[in-house]
């Protein structure tokens, strides 16, 4: 009896690998002989050959994820969940054999045909492909998932053979800058963006887009669908169906996102100027002339005044381009000046972005005078109709929103801040640098323009606690994780020192079920501990490196406390719970 077995699992990892080993051996013990393709990260992928097939007597598919099939077409064929050939792997395979029916070609095959074809190529053929791809990585703070992503799209790249350049837009600024020649010779271009970039520069070129969590952890699945999936980028005039790709990608998430983005730099120069002011004391800035005094005005009344306009001028940046700059600029301010903080300034940032859109779109003018309208007929229109909305419409009951908001946050009693450190740290660990981690990040940061700096602390704090719980855990269960891991748990470490939670993303992949309900409740913890301690924070990055700043951090040893405290419990609960390589192949072998 010849036979092929198929093994695959939606992680592509352990559960894939042990099935694929537990029915070759079974088929062994039958006398069978067999041909084994595991889907898996842990083991080489040794695609059957067409002779393989040919000679196959039946095919046997454990998998619960969609596979190409169309190559067994006409063949005996028998597929189940993974789970049903774990039980019995010997009865599961004679039982394949007895019910195995021809395979017809099915829609989801033929959906696939092209990207198989793709994949079977590109380590052999990838210049057939691809003379050069180029791509740019952004994500909104710019310190973490921008880099990570870059780095895993190259490591990929080179190990299909494909020629890459990635240019990085972080907190520092481009880096690794395509220039002209680099898009020009670029048969593809790939956009990992969480935030508006620039992308005039691509226009003519076939473009993928995608986001920067993915790129990160599906590199290989991102350059896959790049070459499938491109279309011709054009600044003007595309088509409905690029158009509406365009809008679910540049959905307001992402406008508010690009934001926050800005604005981020202004909020933790300003935080820390701030903080070295209160070096001379608490008071020290009310002394007019005094060196306290100037690094106030520096900190409080420049670069913290500067937030939400910023915040509001680069929203609608992202929706309208340079045109909404001005309008959105503006609106913010008076968002700041009406007392509205920074709920104001995200109202008025989409008010002017969309108001400046429409106008661009709308308003045609003759050629010789085309040029007035983005530097003169927008920006007056968009302008007037932000901030008359704003005044009249959306400043005063916004203001009186953000009033009761900071007197309740400001005078709330031990419970309810302890509910919200427990929201908010929980939120910060669910998808560790994701959209829900972003909600609770800049929802915190928006509170330090009202001078309400206990949920940043929370944030940062429960935002530490994912990749420092898995960098203890692998020290603390060190038998339990790979090679691989373990040195995973190192970078971990020093990630989550850094305020970096991306780094347990390696883990999570690996583990999803386990990592993330342990490292939410590690983080709910610490939130909770940050709150309850009356813990403040002046600057909304850093990690670590914040604490050697006085001032910076208020209630600095229960601080350290609290962080310290959920990243052992996630730790603890981790090693606990987590079952190592050859467990999980006992206790398969034991079913």
């Amino acid at each position: 009896m010849n036979i092929i077995i198929i093994t695959a699992c939606p992680s592509g990892l352990v559960t894939s690998y042990l099935v694929a080993q537990l029915l070759a051996h079974a088929a062994q013990n039958l006398e069978w002989s067999a041909c084994v393709e595991c889907h898996s990260q842990l083991t080489v992928r040794d695609e059957c050959s067409t002779a393989d097939i040919d000679a196959a007597d039946v095919i046997v598919v454990a998998s619960d994820i969609e596979l190409n099939l169309s190559r067994f077409v006409g063949k005996p064929l028998y597929r189940s969940s993974i789970a049903s050939a774990l039980n019995d792997p010997s009865a599961w395979l004679q039982h394949a054999q007895l019910q195995a029916t021809l395979y017809i070609a099915t829609a989801e095959d033929t959906q696939h045909d092209s990207q198989t074809q793709l994949v079977s190529l590109l380590p052999t053929k990838p210049s057939s492909f691809f003379k050069k791809v180029v791509a740019i990585t952004a994500c909104p703070t710019g310190v973490a998932h921008t880099f990570m992503a870059a780095q895993a799209l190259n490591d990929t790249a080179a190990q299909l053979g494909v020629n890459i350049k990635v240019e990085t837009q972080g907190s520092v600024g481009a880096q690794n800058t395509l220039t002209a020649e680099d898009i020009a010779s670029a048969e593809v271009v790939i956009v990992a963006a969480d935030i508006d970039v620039d992308m005039a520069r691509f226009n003519g070129k076939r473009l993928y887009r995608t986001s920067t969590g993915l790129a990160l952890k599906k590199p290989r699945h991102t350059l896959i669908q790049a070459l499938a999936e491109t279309y011709v980028y054009q600044t003007r005039q595309q088509s409905s169906a690029i158009a509406a790709q365009d809008e679910v990608i540049t959905k307001p998430y992402k406008h508010l996102l690009t934001g926050v983005s800005f604005m981020l730099p202004m909020v933790v120069a300003g935080g820390l100027i701030i903080a070295l002011s209160f070096m001379f004391g608490i008071n020290a800035a009310d002394q007019e002339g005094s060196l306290a005094a100037a690094l106030m005005q520096i900190g409080g009344a420049s670069a913290f005044a500067l937030m939400i306009p910023v915040l509001s001028g680069y929203i609608a940046y992202s929706i309208a381009d340079r045109p909404g700059i001005a309008p959105g600029m503006i609106g913010g301010m008076l968002a700041s000046t009406l007392g509205a903080g920074f709920l104001g300034g995200i109202i008025s940032g989409f008010l002017a972005g969309y108001s400046a859109r429409w106008l661009a779109q709308k308003v045609s003018m003759p050629t010789h005078l085309s040029a007035l309208k983005p530097i003169l007929v927008i920006p007056l229109f968009a302008s007037l109709l932000t901030g008359l909305v704003m005044i009249y419409v959306v400043g005063p009951p916004v203001a009186w929103l953000m009033d009761s908001l900071t007197h309740f946050l400001n005078n709330m009693g031990s419970t309810n801040a302890v509910l919200l450190g427990v929201l908010i740290g929980a939120m910060m660990c669910f998808d560790m640098g994701g959209p829900v981690n972003k909600a609770a990040y800049a929802f915190s940061v928006g509170l330090l323009a009202s001078q309400t700096y206990g949920p940043m602390a929370a944030a940062m704090a429960a935002g530490m606690v994912p990749a420092l719980g898995m960098g203890i855990a692998t020290l603390l269960a060190r038998r339990k994780f790979n090679v691989g891991e373990q040195e995973a748990g190192k970078a971990a470490f020093v990630l989550g020192l850094c305020f970096i939670s991306e780094g347990a993303i390696p883990f999570a992949a690996r583990d999803p079920l386990r990592v993330i309900p342990c490292c939410m409740i590690g983080g709910a913890l610490t939130g909770a501990l940050s709150m309850l301690f009356g813990a403040k924070l002046l600057a909304p990055h850093g990690g670590v490196f914040v604490f050697f700043i006085p001032n910076a951090v208020q209630q600095l040893g229960v601080y350290a406390l609290a962080i310290a405290a959920g990243a052992l419990v996630t730790a603890i609960s981790y090693a606990t719970i987590k079952r190592s390589d050859a467990q999980m192949l006992g206790k398969s072998r034991e079913g």
